[in-house]
C-alpha cells in the first residue's frame, strides 16, 4: 500500500503527472464551450433548418 501511495505521489509530482492535468483541465474547458455554443445556437439552427425545409416544399 506504501508502494502504491508513494508511486502516485511521484506521478502528481512529475512533470508528466502535471502536462496531464493541465491537458484534462483544457479539454475539460474546450468541452464547456462546446456544449454551451451548441445549446445556446442549437434553437436557431432548428428555425432555419424548418425554414428551409418548408421553403422546399412550398417550392414542389
Amino acid at each position: 500500500m506504501k508502494r502504491l501511495v508513494l508511486r502516485a505521489w511521484m506521478a502528481l509530482r512529475s512533470n508528466k503527472g502535471q502536462s496531464l492535468v493541465e491537458y484534462a483541465l483544457i479539454l475539460a474547458l474546450v468541452a464547456i464551450v462546446v456544449i454551451t455554443a451548441l445549446t445556446a445556437l442549437g434553437g436557431h439552427t432548428e428555425n432555419a433548418m424548418s425554414n428551409v425545409a418548408n421553403t422546399l416544399g412550398n417550392a414542389t
